[in-house]
């Protein structure tokens, strides 16, 4: 059974190109050798650049449990992503859903007067299913969002982890240039049982601070950029136990692909590199991440 996904595109957060060819799927890698959870996917977002050779959902799934990827928190950043995250965990086997406003979609209902409105829909969401299993992804943007928006991201913030914590479910924090005053927030809010650092972008400063505090710390696509020295050495301090792995498709593609369009199915490529970086086995980190997954996200599905 499919379900029809919201009919847009979100600008993309990486490098364009203007080369169709650049813009083609990368190959299938090999598989794993044991199986892992992408834990953040924006199945719902076009490519912005390469729009007919969108995946379908059913089509995203295959790819993904072909290579050792069986499993995907979908992520609903906005009040129609949200809907059909939840839509898509009710129908997919392999999804779990998390719902919540970015951080730069805050501020937009706010210069509307729409914010209460949607943190209420938000809240229903979130209590619609028993796999709607996460609150985010929500935090601060400072990269995005300017001064005039700030106090908006931050009050949604401090209302999404309220949700997390009175919910029981898992908040899922998107920081982008924005590492002390996440922290400050979590620190006066108080942080739910389970929340999860998404695509961890911080030195390995930044990283104990969080892990300190209870955080599992999420490694996408950027593990494996050449500048991307600081973010290698933070996954390298951190404990198997609390380590997990993500694509952020269709952002965020793992070298030697950068550029082209991501999804699930490329976890692979990123797994490999991080056992890398941290000299382990692939196929034991493999397991310990597959099983910090399902205690970052409330158990297994």
């Amino acid at each position: 059974m499919s379900v029809d996904r919201p009919t847009r595109a979100r600008a993309g957060t990486e490098e364009k190109s203007g080369s169709r060819r650049d813009r083609e799927r990368p190959p299938a890698p090999e598989p794993l050798p044991h199986p892992v959870v992408d834990n953040h996917c924006h199945l719902d977002i076009a490519d912005a650049d390469h729009p007919d050779g969108w995946f379908s959902t059913e089509e995203a799934l295959r790819a993904a449990a072909a290579v050792g990827v069986p499993r995907i928190v979908q992520i609903g950043c906005d009040l129609p992503g949200a809907r059909w995250a939840v839509e898509a965990a009710r129908t997919y086997d392999a999804l779990v859903a998390g719902v919540a406003l970015h951080p730069n979609e805050a501020p937009r209902h706010a210069a509307a007067g729409t914010l209460d409105e949607a943190m209420a829909e938000i809240e229903a969401l979130a209590q619609a299913h028993d796999k709607v299993r996460a609150v985010g992804e929500t935090g601060l943007d400072t990269f995005r969002t300017g001064e005039d928006g700030r106090a908006a991201q931050e009050e949604s913030f401090r209302r999404h982890i309220d949700l997390a914590r009175r919910l029981d479910k898992t908040l899922v924090i998107h920081d982008r240039d924005a590492h002390d005053d996440v922290l400050r927030i979590i620190d006066e809010e108080g942080a739910p049982d389970r929340w999860v650092m998404h695509c961890f972008s911080g030195d390995p400063d930044v990283a104990r601070a969080c892990l300190d505090r209870g955080a599992h710390l999420s490694f996408a696509g950027t593990v494996t950029f050449k500048n991307a020295q600081p973010l290698r050495d933070a996954l390298a301090i951190t404990p198997q136990d609390r380590v997990l792995v993500e694509t952020d498709a269709p952002y965020l593609t793992p070298t030697p692909w950068r550029g082209r369009p991501n999804a699930s199915y490329l976890v692979p490529v990123t797994m490999r590199a991080m056992a890398e970086v941290r000299g382990e086995d692939l196929e034991a980190l493999c397991a310990a991440v597959d099983a910090n997954t399902d205690v970052a996200f409330g158990g297994h599905w």
